[in-house]
């Protein structure tokens, strides 16, 4: 079960520091994505990710 709220990850200055295309930006947000595992990226805008949060059944 999805929830439809959209959270926000702040992305961190150095990702757009370091990368030097839109490829490398692609890959430096799917890196540090994953410190956020039950995340779904739904879209980067601006200095932010869009997610969706996956629920856990127990």
């Amino acid at each position: 079960m999805n929830s439809n709220v959209p959270h926000k990850v702040l992305l961190p200055a150095w990702i757009f520091q370091q990368a030097k295309d839109n490829d490398e930006i692609r890959r430096l947000v799917l890196q540090y994505m994953t410190r956020y595992p039950n995340y779904r990226i739904v879209k980067v805008s601006g200095s932010f990710v869009v997610c969706e949060r996956e629920q856990r059944l127990l």
